[in-house]
């Protein structure tokens, strides 16, 4: 039997993280969270590590030479010293594609809350205006339709083409700046430059990874190039984002609603600018979250430790 250990189940299995989804790993050590300083003392001399946000530097792999699988809890992999792994002779897998319908849902949960207000609604309804009203119906905050405005996505991964599949359906129009635009198109999808984009767009959506080209791409700059009244979801990552230039836009009016599922610290800093300006909407990370997703990632995961196991190594990183 490989000795396996998980380090962070709670992120995966809120539910019950000693156990739960991770039912099919025999033996397994599993710990809801670990912490920097305990790394090393829990793999111990485990073979296989799976791990969704706890690093593994190249520290932690020369402490645990026993060590020779590292499946990673998702689909970005930067929580692992690839080259070290690479060097070290430890197999490294992720999970691609998992939660592309979990994040366009949210994506369009925080748009469509945004134009239509639902929750502020339910609020004023259940404070009893609904039923002071002299009306058949009262108005406690402006609505608008999403038919005929411009989405511009950034990125054109799994998520991107879902999340434009989505916006067609709303009879949207869709543009989209992408690095790769297939050589065939994409029926109802403009393929643009970046500016075109920012200049164009009623709603811009971020669908790209983090890298050093994009960290800070929606700034100052590129804020001041976009439509007055703009609205910016950002399902991505947070640094993607400047946070201090979005603030500012908020307050002075410049962008009307920022709904993001990620921030530049998480957890954020209580100082995080976004965290008091106007208009914006923010969830804990969860686009990804939903039960149904979440089984499936890790059940992926446990096939990809068990093709491993048997020789047959699939989704590998290196």
């Amino acid at each position: 039997m490989i000795r396996t250990v998980v380090l962070d189940g709670y992120t995966t299995s809120p539910e019950d993280p000693a156990f739960g989804i991770y039912a099919a790993l025999e033996g397994a050590r599993i710990y809801p969270r670990t912490a920097p300083e305990e790394v090393i003392s829990r793999i111990g001399d485990a073979q296989a590590v799976l791990t969704n946000k706890v690093v593994i530097t190249r520290e932690v792999m020369q402490a645990c030479p026993q060590m020779r699988y590292i499946g990673v809890l998702a689909t970005g992999y930067n929580v692992v010293d690839i080259e070290a792994a690479r060097e070290l002779g430890v197999t490294v897998t992720n999970v691609p594609a998992y939660s592309t319908q979990a994040v366009v849902q949210h994506a369009m949960a925080l748009l469509l809350q945004s134009m239509s207000r639902v929750a502020e609604y339910d609020v004023q309804v259940k404070a009893g205006r609904w039923a002071q009203s002299s009306d058949f119906c009262f108005f406690a905050a402006p609505m608008e339709e999403l038919a005929g405005k411009t989405i511009g996505l950034v990125g054109y991964g799994n998520i991107g083409r879902a999340m434009a599949k989505a916006a067609l359906g709303l009879d949207m129009r869709v543009l989209v700046h992408t690095g790769h635009p297939p050589a065939e198109g994409a029926p109802g999808v403009e393929f643009v430059d970046f500016d075109s984009l920012l200049e164009r767009s009623d709603v811009v959506s971020l669908h790209c990874p983090l890298t050093e080209k994009t960290r800070g791409l929606i700034g100052a700059s590129s804020i001041e190039k976009m439509k007055a009244g703009v609205r910016v979801i950002n399902t991505a990552r947070g640094p993607i984002v400047d946070s201090a230039a979005m603030a500012d836009a908020l307050r002075a009016g410049r962008v009307a609603c920022y709904m993001a599922d990620v921030l530049e610290t998480e957890p954020p800093r209580a100082e995080d600018p976004l965290l008091t300006a106007p208009n914006t909407i923010i969830t804990p990370h969860v686009a990804w979250a939903p039960r149904q997703t979440r089984e499936r990632l890790v059940g992926v995961a446990i096939d990809n430790l068990k093709e491993w196991t048997e020789g047959r190594p699939r989704n590998v990183i290196c």
